[in-house]
């Protein structure tokens, strides 16, 4: 099986550098036109410049490839439409949003500044709604649309100095969710990929010897299959140092404690019973907690 996005449009946010320049040089050798967004700034968020983006333009166009360069910051809506206006008007559809842009505001939660909270998650969350939004109607029209989030460790276990990054995080799994539902009767799949990669991002987290054997290059597989055209739906791989893990949130078995005045204790004397794993299952749908919790009570009323 060929994977391959001849006839397709990407628009990857982010790419100026890091694991953003990787996808879009990787889409477009494969065949895809591509949209490099980068507002060019720093690592922090600051500044900004549309050089990084043409940059990678121009690596795309010597190797034979198409592509354009947009300088939108994803937290401005209006730009954000612009952006994809401009896919548009040149190339007349996009299939593929590969939301990639992000800034870290690094910090113990007591010594965080609000504002750094704020930020991280406008460009993270938002930026990746904005988006979303953009391309969502143009996706609903052509039937067809791959969309991946790009989530973290850091949401979906926590790392310390990292709560604004590992709340924003988290959350973009929150909108794969729904929009997977959303989309699923338009033909538009919706993925996340929680990448480890030596960037611009961590080059001052981890040691050189470990940045060595992260190279971005070795998350980009796993970018490629969540937006191609086999692509799964609802699905978070994790990726790094050429392996790739699927991650999942599941719901335990769990047990009925009932809805007297001793819930609580027996809440407290089941707990190991309600937290243990075996037979965990992948909710379809949120309904499903609901579903499962009236019929465990039923099925304990009948036995009565």
């Amino acid at each position: 099986m060929s994977i391959d996005f001849k006839g397709r449009v990407a628009i990857v946010t982010g790419a100026g550098g890091g694991l953003g320049r990787q996808h879009a040089l990787a889409l477009a050798a494969r065949g895809a036109k591509v949209v490099v967004n980068d507002l060019g700034g720093a690592r922090d968020g600051s500044g900004g410049s549309v050089s990084a983006a043409a940059a990678v333009v121009a690596e795309i166009v010597a190797a034979g490839g198409e592509a354009i360069a947009n300088g939108a910051s994803v937290t401005d809506w209006e730009a954000v439409q612009a952006m994809v206006k401009q896919a548009m008007d040149v190339w007349g559809r996009v299939d593929i949003l590969v939301n990639n842009a992000g800034i870290l505001r690094d910090k113990s939660f007591a010594k965080m500044d609000l504002a750094d909270f704020r930020l991280v998650m406008d460009v993270h969350l938002m930026g990746a709604v904005h988006c979303c939004k953009a391309v969502w109607p143009h996706m609903t029209d052509q039937k067809y649309g791959r969309i991946l989030m790009t989530t973290s460790s850091s949401g979906l276990y926590g790392n310390f100095g990292q709560s604004n990054y590992g709340a924003a995080k988290m959350a973009l799994v929150g909108l794969m969710q729904t929009l997977s539902i959303e989309g699923a009767k338009h033909g538009i799949l919706v993925n996340s990929l929680a990448p480890t990669a030596a960037t611009r991002m961590t080059e001052d987290l981890m040691p050189q010897a470990v940045l060595d054997a992260l190279k971005p290059e070795a998350v980009v597989p796993a970018m490629l299959v969540l937006v191609s055209e086999q692509a799964p739906t609802r699905t978070i791989l994790c990726a790094g140092a050429g392996s790739v893990e699927s991650a999942h949130i599941s719901l335990t078995q769990g047990a009925w404690i009932g809805l007297d005045a001793q819930a609580p204790e027996r809440l407290a004397q089941q707990l190991g019973q309600v937290v243990n794993r075996e037979g965990d299952m992948v909710p379809q749908s949120g309904s499903a907690q609901g579903t499962h919790e009236v019929g465990r009570a039923m099925q304990h009323l009948s036995n009565r």
